[in-house]
């Protein structure tokens, strides 16, 4: 693996559910969940936002990360046949080497798309890959500053580090801009559920509700775009 003082990822760790995630040596937090990092990209974001039922669903995500959430978004996909558009941001990419490693063995790890990201990273920015029903864009760069889709997004993934460690992301004037990528009746979900956080999405015009949480949390934000 990468040196961590050389990488925004450092050790690698193993979750109770079986799957990994990594410690970032940037925000000094996990990038996934330690109580779960496969189970809270199913329970927060796959199915929070309703992508799991969904016939066409576009996904915006804030945090590709090591790649957890888009895995467990395309394997869902794949198990039933629909097609995915998918579109990302990532300030500070991981070594390929991290995210091979963290996705062996998981869900969506063996799917032609993945192993394309894995082929491609590092590669020229914007990443798109594109085969199998799937539409892939990770864009290698700051999402406050980003040009965003308008209304577009049927599910919008906030997974930045957290509002303590990393609190750029969670400011109510990106939480706006976010709010108007999301199409009419989009969902925006999230594992936060800090209450400043909540009245941010409010006062962006969403409908704010809190949902009970994956492992290791009691609750968490799910947003809906009226």
């Amino acid at each position: 693996m990468t040196d961590a003082d050389s990488s925004p990822a450092g050790a690698i760790l193993l979750t109770p559910d079986g799957s990994r995630t990594a410690l970032s040596t940037r925000y000094g937090e996990a990038y996934g969940s330690r109580n779960g990092a496969a189970a809270q990209a199913r329970h927060v974001f796959v199915e929070g936002s309703g992508t799991h039922e969904h016939p066409g669903p576009r996904v915006l995500e804030v945090g590709f990360g090591l790649g957890v959430n888009f895995r467990a978004t395309l394997a869902r996909c794949a198990r039933r046949g629909v097609p995915l558009d998918y579109l990302a941001y990532e300030f500070d990419p991981a070594p390929v080497d991290v995210l091979r490693e963290v996705a062996g063995g998981g869900e969506g790890a063996d799917h032609p798309v993945w192993e394309d990201v894995l082929a491609g990273w590092g590669g020229p920015d914007p990443l798109t890959v594109r085969g199998s029903g799937v539409s892939l864009t990770i864009w290698f760069g700051d999402v406050r500053t980003a040009q965003l889709p308008q209304d577009w997004a049927t599910a919008l993934y906030l997974d930045g580090f957290s509002p303590a460690r990393n609190p750029e992301v969670w400011t109510p004037e990106v939480l706006g801009r976010l709010a108007s990528a999301i199409a009419p009746g989009g969902v925006l979900t999230t594992y936060s559920a800090a209450g400043h956080v909540r009245r941010a999405l409010a006062a962006a015009g969403l409908e704010v509700g809190r949902r009970p949480g994956p492992p290791g949390k009691r609750e968490h934000l799910r947003a809906v775009r009226r």
